[in-house]
């Protein structure tokens, strides 16, 4: 008899992984393909439908769970917004899907289903109550409180790189301005120093003092948007994953200080900076973590 699986897909504004996954989280196979630009819902939708196909041509797979960048509706069928995408407004890809695979479909925010596969089987496992960054083309979030994911009345909860930080900063696709995701996102590395965030890490370790700056400053920046959270939630771990994270060793130290500074030790008693451990897995991990969830319930 087959070993059950499910499609868990990560869909970003560059790429799109996907893998198969067993019910205790094992990635049987996975795929990459780049994601049509512009991104249109349609071109997207062919090119997931393809690499699908690609991914799992016995038709092995019995549901499929996709993260997405923004918001679905609470239940799990419509993109209501793509902040990095284009021309995405209540998109119904769950429909979409479930009609060119037959395949049970779930759709969630990919940093949602990067923190639930981060809380299921990376950093978060020893937690309860946490908030994950992802630190990429934007800037994403999630919540995790007594065990589970948060995501409010509607289902749009959660989206932590949005918050103000400077009123008066760079306008934010969001429509909001200064937002955390304009101070801490490689949109920004690339905007303040022209470089792209690994070449910038690079020159801060060869010890360039003006990219060692930027990074101590993209510390206190990141440092400031986390209290702003802290003090609303109080986390048992903050956890950071993304691209950027991959230099976090340039900024953390100074993130860490600036939480210290700026956050009343009663709102951060025991409270742990940590990275994220499953990488670019994470969002496809979570995505597949979220059909079994939603196969479980209905038996």
């Amino acid at each position: 008899m087959a070993v059950a699986q499910v499609i868990g897909i990560d869909l970003g504004g560059t790429a799109i992984k996907l893998g198969r996954f067993n019910r205790a989280g094992d990635c049987l196979h996975s795929l990459t393909v780049p994601t049509p630009q512009p991104g249109y819902p349609e071109p997207v939708r062919d090119a997931i439908v393809s690499a699908i196909a690609t991914l799992d041509p016995d038709r092995t797979a019995c549901a499929i769970g996709l993260g997405m960048p923004g918001p679905a509706d609470a239940a799990g069928r419509i993109a209501r917004i793509a902040i990095n995408l284009e021309g995405w407004q209540d998109v119904p890809l769950a429909d979409w899907l479930e009609a060119a695979t037959g395949l049970p479909t779930l759709i969630a925010n990919d940093a949602n289903c990067a923190g639930i596969g981060e809380a299921w089987l990376g950093t978060g496992r020893h937690f309860q109550n946490m908030i994950l960054l992802t630190l990429g083309t934007g800037v994403g979030g999630a919540i995790i409180l007594n065990g589970e994911l948060f995501t409010g009345r509607s289902g749009a909860a959660g989206e932590l790189g949005l918050i103000t930080l400077n009123p008066e900063g760079h306008p934010c696709r969001s429509g909001n301005s200064g937002s955390l995701e304009q101070h801490a996102s490689v949109q920004t590395v690339r905007r303040e120093t022209g470089w792209e965030p690994e070449a910038l890490a690079a020159k801060a370790i060869a010890g360039d003092p003006d990219a060692i700056a930027f990074w101590q400053q993209y510390g206190r920046n990141l440092g400031a948007g986390l209290a702003s959270l802290i003090y609303v939630l109080t986390p048992e771990a903050v956890v950071i994953g993304g691209g950027i994270s991959a230099g976090a060793n340039l900024f953390l130290p100074v993130v860490k200080a600036e939480i210290e500074r700026r956050v009343l030790p009663t709102s951060r008693e025991g409270l742990q900076i940590l990275l994220a451990e499953l990488g670019n897995q994470a969002g496809m991990v979570g995505a597949a973590r979220l059909m079994w969830q939603q196969l479980e319930q209905k038996g």
